[in-house]
């Protein structure tokens, strides 16, 4: 699995930015948003191509 990373930087004015690395999908917005959730509002986002990447899952099933 590849290294998940998210860097936070502020700013002179308190402006908050934050780059994700290495997340599928919309699991970079969910993990932004859980981190983040108490201190600031998520106003603009921009999207990489991580983001419309399919997370691979896997199901297995036991057949009787």
């Amino acid at each position: 699995m590849a290294e998940q990373r998210i860097t936070i930087t502020i700013d002179a004015e308190g402006k908050i930015q934050a780059e994700t690395e290495g997340f599928k999908g919309d699991t970079c917005l969910k993990e932004l948003e859980h981190l983040l959730a108490d201190l600031v509002e998520l106003e603009k986002i921009t999207k990489r191509d991580e983001f419309y990447q399919q997370i691979e899952t896997y199901n297995s099933q036991k057949i009787r």
